[in-house]
């Protein structure tokens, strides 16, 4: 039976017509069922921290997790995956579609855009000789692991933090960017960030996030899991497919706070001044383009990619990208994450 929603003032995007424009955003990503193919978004625009930091090579150890970031060296050989890419034409990326500056629809012109957004195409335009070679489908938080595994998209690149349980699951490229876990609040509200101010507050995070792992370490008292959690249920509240749903629930005054990546709560905060980021982020995290596992010369070839695009100091594609989509928000960041690579 459904449950009553309790109707509350809408915060920050000007009531409404935003909240609608902001359910649309949502629903286009959460109905495309991945059973039956991912529906293909619009091609964008657009190309690209700083100077290339010397990278260093961790030695591979059996059974154990220690740098998680450290990927395959890089190659710019073709392989199977490779050449399948090439026979197709085009390749295939998991993205985000409702992550302001990261991947997201601009209303405007309808094209995808962002951060990550750029790094895929500078990956298709290494590997196909074009930045436009490519197709862009739209994968819920909760999906990405899956869309590889099904054969889907060749890559995903939606703001996926590396860590020791993914890497068994997905082939990971070296780090791309550096994020960690903040709270995201009301501005006044008595949540000051991850602390004993949760106690009792409704939180939400996004189902399959490192953030919804965080809580469930470590909750404060704070309420983050959906009642009959783990049951089937007809609706989401606290945990839910997409990071914007925890936005539009936070402004509908469904929870009192969020928990997610900083760099993608920047980017929420930026659409809503009424929200801000709360504390400091309580972890270290980074970014990485995800492949099936076994796709090695695919994930070398990304990697070579990497190579290149965090080359050039301040002039370097990374730095332009950053400099366009993430500054603003995340100001102070002057050089990618270096490179670590596996050895034997």
């Amino acid at each position: 039976m459904d449950r009553p929603r309790r109707s509350r003032g809408l915060r920050g995007w000007g009531g409404v017509t935003a909240m609608a424009a902001a359910c649309v955003l949502t629903a286009a990503l959460t109905l495309l069922p991945l059973a039956h193919g991912v529906a293909d978004g619009p091609v964008a625009d657009g190309p690209a921290q700083g100077a290339q930091r010397i990278a260093t090579a961790v030695p591979a150890k059996a059974d154990t997790c220690v740098n998680p970031e450290a990927g395959l060296p890089p190659s710019g050989a073709d392989g199977p995956t490779i050449e399948k890419i090439k026979t197709f034409g085009k390749l295939r990326v998991g993205i985000d579609q409702n992550s302001y500056r990261w991947g997201y629809r601009d209303p405007a012109t309808g094209m995808i855009e962002g951060f990550d957004i750029d790094l895929a195409r500078a990956i298709a335009d290494d590997i196909l000789g074009d930045p436009n070679a490519i197709v862009f489908r739209a994968i819920p938080t909760n999906q990405r692991v899956q869309a590889l595994e099904n054969d889907t998209v060749d890559l995903v690149v939606r703001t996926m933090t590396i860590n020791c349980t993914r890497i068994k699951q997905v082939a990971f490229s070296t780090a791309y960017f550096q994020a960690g876990q903040q709270v995201l609040a009301p501005r006044g509200s008595a949540v000051t960030g991850y602390d004993s101010s949760l106690a009792g507050k409704r939180v939400c995070t996004a189902e399959g996030s490192t953030a919804y792992d965080a809580l469930e370490s470590k909750s404060f008292g704070a309420i983050f899991k959906d009642p009959h959690d783990g049951q089937p249920s007809d609706e989401d509240r606290l945990t839910v497919p997409n990071q914007l749903d925890c936005l539009v629930r936070l402004q509908l005054g469904e929870v009192d706070a969020v928990v997610t990546d900083n760099a993608l709560a920047a980017g929420q905060a930026a659409q809503d001044p009424a929200v801000a980021l709360q504390g400091k982020p309580f972890t270290t995290e980074y970014y990485g383009v995800a492949a099936k596992l076994g796709n090695d010369d695919l994930v070398r070839r990304v990697n070579q990619v990497l190579v290149g695009y965090r080359a050039g100091g301040a002039n370097s594609p990374w730095m332009v990208s950053y400099r366009k989509w993430l500054e603003a928000g995340l100001p102070g960041i002057t050089a990618p994450p270096a490179a670590t690579y596996r050895t034997g």
